[in-house]
């Protein structure tokens, strides 16, 4: 089988790039990264020893260069966008381009392909907005609240247009809050390990009390792989560990296991528009035979570990200058 993986230098994309590498050796996964500062050149290096692993610099919008890449492939699992909400909050046209136009371009190919068996497009629980109580089920109303979200919410839509309208093999996966090794430290758990380890000051938006489901990122791989296997097209599968944290329990349980004082912890003021909770029912991927394997503080343990033992990965990203010099001496031709 010849899978391609898009923004698989990503944080979830490169986990499952290796994850399915490690396990499925007779398989062909076929790497697509537009290489953006999101995507650290350092990652390629870990999955430089997987013989099935090929990686193309390709930017996602860019059709001809797609087109020639995916003609063959039996799936295409799309990870490629840009997903972090205070940078949609400052500049949403990338967003736009990535995930919504970036989403078209494929789109148009897989309505094409002779050889595509499935399309899975990887969504999040962002698409649902905020919910006091319960959880939203795949048939909830979309109702996003800041421009990712809205992003990621016109994308689904594009995908369920196409299934429609052309029938496309396409298959809609939306995740809880993702974390694990590989995850940029802008986002909210690397950033309090890596400012931790460097005693840096830690921001927590408001009062801390917002509420996310963490979701470690190798039961997101194992995921995609039952779905991979025995997802029927057409379908949406939310995907969840039902492991909801308050912002400030997590910051607590990581500075605890670095072994560093609270008072690390500066209150700034929240974000705008910023969701309290988010909670996904997740049946219908029960029904296919997943169940997370590692509870959160399972996972949090070996992110902290990874974090601990990778300094310099994360610390070119931090360094701006560093990463620059890093990148063009590492990967000159990219």
């Amino acid at each position: 089988m010849r899978i391609a993986v898009t923004g698989g230098a990503g944080f979830i994309g490169s986990n499952f790039v290796a994850f399915f590498c490690k396990n499925h050796p007779t398989d062909e996964i076929v790497n697509i990264d537009k290489m953006t500062y999101a995507a650290n050149p350092m990652t390629l290096e870990f999955l430089e020893i997987y013989e099935n692993h090929k990686f193309f610099k390709i930017d996602i919008c860019n059709f001809d260069e797609m087109e020639n890449i995916l003609n063959g492939c039996d799936v295409v699992v799309h990870f490629a966008a840009e997903t972090h909400v205070d940078r949609s909050l400052q500049n949403a046209e990338d967003f736009l381009t990535t995930d919504v136009l970036g989403t078209f371009r494929i789109l148009e190919i897989v309505k094409k392909s002779k050889s595509l068996k499935k399309y899975i497009h990887i969504s999040t629980d962002e698409v649902y907005g905020s919910i006091e109580a319960g959880s939203f089920t795949e048939n909830s109303p979309l109702n996003p609240t800041n421009p990712y979200a809205a992003s990621k919410a016109a994308a689904d839509l594009l995908v369920l247009s196409y299934l429609k309208c052309y029938r496309i093999p396409a298959i809609i996966v939306r995740f809880t809050n993702n974390f694990g090794p590989f995850q940029h430290p802008e986002k909210f758990i690397p950033l309090a390990i890596t400012n931790a380890m460097e005693n840096k000051k830690i921001p927590l938006y408001g009062d801390g009390t917002q509420v996310r489901d963490w979701l470690f990122v190798q039961d997101t791989c194992r995921a995609i792989e039952v779905i991979i296997d025995r997802g029927k097209t057409g379908e949406i599968y939310n995907v969840s560990a039902h492991q909801e944290r308050q912002n400030k329990q997590v910051l607590f349980k990581i500075l605890s296991l670095l072994g560093k004082d609270e008072n690390l912890i500066v209150q700034v003021p929240d974000r705008v528009a910023h969701d309290r909770r988010y909670s996904l029912s997740c049946e219908k991927i029960q029904e296919l035979g997943f169940e997370p394997v590692f509870n959160f503080e399972k996972g949090i343990e070996v992110t902290v570990k990874w974090y601990e033992r990778n300094q310099q990965w994360w610390k070119t990203v931090k360094d701006k200058d560093e990463f620059k010099k890093y990148y063009k001496n590492r990967y000159p031709g990219l």
